[in-house]
């Protein structure tokens, strides 16, 4: 199943379903008001609720609470999740990125999986236009996916932890390289370099779609991201060096994760402009059009203003 956020033509922003590819299941008009409107409370309970959800992908485009796609706007499926963790989980971006700033790999970095808490009010969705930062000159795409939590936990096993993954989307962790590299000399972590925007989107595909797509530590997905419609990015999930099962194993140690946070898997190899090189392309400038692309998660796209 697909669950999307979407505003009406009303000016109203509900939760809902994707029946097809051309329709929408308003959850909570479709169901009398049984299911909640909004992704965060249908979080909190989708463990009962997602049988109810199932049963209305047997609508038709003519019942009530289902409306044609083309007449919604598409928000960002989580608007406001309750936190977001981004990981540094593929091996190659990782080493390549370093490289490109003069340094070595770290022995820690194969030890346990690292992440650092990003913005979660800054969430954008698909359509979205980004800001360019005022004091950015170096403005970077980051081609990601996210894993959205759906079950509270802590202490949890990666042996485990499938059980509380709801599903997965497309994540683009917007990132200005040149703020980014001053303050990371001073150790602490990024911040001013990536708390201005995060998209998301545009729906998210719950986990029971991907099963039969496992190898290894991911799934045999490729990714891929254009520029002004020119491809420069191109990778896959099942290239990834720490699962989602040990990033959700790291990130509840000693900390309970609750329905609504979400994790991002950090870069695939060559999924951003500081990995590929200027000579590849330039930073991002007003007027680009961003899309990301992974397979069955959809197409996620973005604006530079």
């Amino acid at each position: 199943m697909k669950f999307v956020t979407f505003e009406k033509k009303d000016g109203t922003i509900k939760a809902g379903l994707l029946l097809g590819q051309d329709y929408v299941i308003d959850l909570n008009e479709a169901t009398d008001g049984v299911l909640p409107d909004n992704l965060i409370e249908f979080l909190d309970h989708n463990e009962e609720l997602l049988e109810k959800s199932s049963g209305l992908l047997s609508l038709s485009n003519e019942n009530k609470g289902v409306y044609p796609l083309s007449e919604l706007k598409l928000k960002a499926p989580l608007p406001q999740p309750r936190s977001f963790r981004d990981f540094y989980a593929f091996e190659q971006h990782v080493k390549r990125a370093r490289e490109n700033r003069g340094l070595k790999m770290v022995t820690e970095w194969y030890e346990i999986p690292v992440f650092y808490f990003s913005n979660h009010l800054a969430i954008k969705g698909p359509n979205d236009e980004i800001a360019l930062p005022i004091k950015c000159d170096w403005l970077d795409y980051e081609l990601e996916i996210a894993c959205i939590i759906g079950k509270k936990g802590r202490n949890i096993r990666a042996e485990e932890a499938d059980d509380h993954i709801f599903g997965y989307c497309i994540l683009n962790d917007w990132s200005a390289r040149d703020l980014q590299r001053k303050e990371m000399k001073v150790g602490l972590g990024p911040a001013k370099g990536k708390d201005f925007a995060t998209s998301i989107g545009p729906w998210i595909v719950t986990k029971d779609e991907f099963k039969s797509l496992k190898i290894g530590k991911g799934f045999n997905l490729a990714m891929s991201a254009r520029v002004n419609g020119v491809t420069l990015s191109e990778g896959n999930w099942k290239d990834i060096y720490f699962s989602f099962a040990e990033m959700i194993e790291r990130a509840s140690e000693d900390v309970t994760l609750y329905p609504g946070e979400i994790i991002g898997s950090g870069t695939v190899g060559t999924g951003c402009i500081l990995e590929l090189g200027a000579k590849v392309h330039r930073w991002l400038k007003p007027g680009d059009d961003i899309e990301l692309e992974i397979e069955r998660l959809g197409v996620l796209k973005n604006t530079i203003v």
